[in-house]
């Protein structure tokens, strides 16, 4: 987020008057006594200086203020020696220029004090601004900063909307499970079946108190559902997983591979004469979801909530967009995990 255009001209129009006020208090004070004549070349010379003090006010601003020195990937004190160098080039371009054109405005050139003073007022100009676009930088940074702590808790609020209409209290479910468990011990796969799916509604309830889980959790779910899918479909469904390692490590919203696995499942005709087979593998430094297009008769309930609730969690929490391509052939999720430029 930039700061508004609006406050970098109203800052700059107040420095301008504040910068011209001396000399204004000064002619004024002179025509009152008589020692100086009012004449359109003071008017003249006023208002050539008052305009160099607001472009220069509002050049300094937006330079500080407004351009994106955090997306050049060097190291801060290189950004800040680059950021000091172009400061003093627009210093001295400035006065260079108001001294080039000044006899051009008044019919005189500037004699040594006049010139001494220009080099002063500008100098002391070019620090005060420095920091008050800095000031509005940081001020900027913070309200954006509120802004998406605000729509993470609205999403949060949300989600907790939804769980809230499903609830089913935890104890007797996971009693519930246990029990059944108990009844189908000699059953392995049974077994087995129930203990994933406690396993899963565990992962869930624990997910609503953490933003981001790391890959490997994220993963270990993820088998657990492949599981529940494989048990259910048997042959008519596949779901790869071929993850780096180097990638377990990094952070993801929970139940992110999940949703995506599920978005497929649902979307998508699965039958003997067309089994699904879903990809969930990493690429260069992304996450890939990626299914063949067998779209179903009729549309699943819910279609694209999911998604949208993905891509609205993902930005917030890792300032970074899910990527969605889709070729009338191949649908394809992918979840960049590197910090955005």
């Amino acid at each position: 987020m930039k700061v508004k255009q609006g406050e970098v001209v109203k800052t700059a129009l107040l420095i301008g008057i504040l910068v011209s006020l001396p000399k204004t208090i000064y002619l004024y004070n002179g025509i009152m006594e008589g020692n100086l004549d009012f004449s359109m070349s003071w008017v003249a010379d006023f208002l050539y200086r008052y305009l160099f003090f607001f472009c220069f006010s509002w050049s300094v601003i937006q330079l500080n203020a407004n351009i994106d020195y955090d997306g050049l990937k060097w190291p801060p004190f290189v950004k800040w020696i680059l950021i000091l160098i172009i400061n003093i080039i627009l210093l001295l371009a400035v006065v260079k220029v108001i001294k080039l054109f000044y006899p051009l405005i008044n019919g005189r050139v500037l004699d040594s004090h006049e010139e001494g003073w220009v080099n002063f007022t500008f100098i002391n100009l070019s620090i005060v601004l420095f920091f008050i676009a800095r000031l509005l930088r940081v001020s900027t940074d913070k309200q954006e900063s509120r802004i998406e702590n605000e729509q993470l808790k609205q999403q949060n609020l949300e989600n907790e909307l939804a769980a809230l209409k499903n609830q089913v209290d935890p104890h007797f479910l996971f009693n519930s499970l246990n029990s059944l468990s108990s009844l189908i011990r000699e059953n392995e796969k049974a077994t087995q079946f129930v203990n994933k799916l406690s396993y899963m509604y565990r992962y869930i309830l624990q997910s609503g108190e953490t933003n981001l889980v790391t890959v490997k959790d994220e993963l270990k779910f993820l088998r657990s559902y492949i599981f529940l899918m494989e048990t259910r479909y048997r042959d008519r469904i596949q779901i790869e997983v071929d993850v780096a390692d180097d990638f377990l490590d990094r952070m993801v919203p929970p139940l992110a591979l999940q949703s995506l696995v599920e978005n497929s499942v649902k979307h998508n005709e699965i039958s003997s004469t067309n089994p699904l087979t879903v990809k969930v593998y990493s690429n260069g430094e992304s996450l890939f979801v990626e299914n063949p297009i067998r779209s179903r008769s009729t549309l699943a309930e819910g279609m694209g909530t999911g998604l949208y609730n993905l891509k609205k969690r993902y930005s917030l929490l890792l300032k970074n967009e899910v990527i969605v391509t889709n070729d009338n052939e191949t649908f394809k999720v992918e979840l960049p995990l590197n910090q955005p430029a």
